[in-house]
């Protein structure tokens, strides 16, 4: 097979499947909320939804996003920017990717969805030399990235000071100015420090984590955990329209800085978390 036909794969596979995490995080909020309650309604509805779409092969999500690659550097001879672009242009052509990428400038619709920047590919060092190589797609839709959010430490206005409390102020802050905006409930990836523009870059690589993973940074593990705990307990729930499920996760990362800066971004996700991997010689993740 074709790299852009495999490329073109995994868009769709992106585009219409839940990772077996999230569902499993779905079905444990369902459990949470009452019976006849709209959260649960709402949650119970997202989840019929990801299991037609995946049926049917078609985008769960009318706003199939921004296209982010993470190429392991070892394919760069292989997955190539050009076999990239071609995969998106034959998986828009199909149907499996909207019209979705507009001229910033003249305003004009980019039919192909591919120009300069479009889309967004990163080739990462491989985590291991053993491991089979891979590529792994997010696709993160308008809404989720509308939410989104950057602070810069202190912060007189939360109270927030240069440490890991602060670190906590903002994202609590985030989580309560998204008001279940972006398609809630949603997960949020955080970096701690960096600059203003690596540290989003970080804060959307931790949307890959697996929801069920544990931190190897055990202060950052504990955060993550009182964060999901305390965003819950805010009750604004699926959608912002009340209940028990606001966050379905909190994944943390950070990166060094400059003594001048302290930077907290905050990545937000909705709930149509579509990230999926592809690896080359070990099959593709679930």
């Amino acid at each position: 097979m074709e790299i852009e036909e495999k490329i073109a794969g995994l868009i769709r596979r992106t585009s219409s499947r839940l990772s077996a995490d999230v569902l499993q995080a779905l079905a444990a909020a369902i459990r949470r909320e009452a019976k006849g309650s709209s959260a649960r309604m709402i949650l119970e509805t997202l989840v019929q939804n990801a299991a037609l779409a995946r049926r049917k092969g078609t985008p769960m999500c009318q706003d199939t996003g921004t296209l982010t690659f993470f190429v392991d550097e070892r394919l760069r001879g292989l997955v190539t920017p050009a076999a990239v672009k071609k995969a998106v242009a034959v998986a828009t052509e199909k149907g499996w990717l909207r019209r979705n990428t507009i001229d910033s400038v003249s305003g004009r619709s980019i039919n192909s969805n591919t120009c300069d920047g479009a889309p967004v590919i990163h080739y990462v060092p491989a985590k291991s030399r053993r491991a089979a190589p891979a590529v792994t797609l997010l696709m993160k839709g308008g809404g989720s990235e509308n939410m989104s959010r950057q602070y810069s430490l202190p912060d007189a206005a939360l109270g927030a000071g240069r440490d890991l409390e602060g670190v906590r102020r903002c994202v609590l802050d985030a989580v309560h100015k998204a008001q279940g905006y972006g398609c809630a409930p949603g997960i949020l990836g955080v970096c701690v420090g960096g600059d203003r523009a690596c540290g989003f870059e970080e804060a959307k690589h931790q949307l890959l984590r697996r929801l069920d993973d544990t931190n190897r940074d055990s202060a950052l593990a504990r955060l993550e955990k009182r964060l999901v705990k305390e965003a819950n307990a805010l009750g604004i729930g699926p959608m912002g329209l009340g209940g028990k499920t606001t966050v379905l996760g909190v994944k943390i990362g950070s990166r060094p800085r400059v003594p001048a800066s302290f930077f907290v971004t905050v990545a937000y996700l909705c709930w149509a978390a579509r990230r999926q991997t592809m690896r080359f010689g070990g099959g593709q993740t679930k």
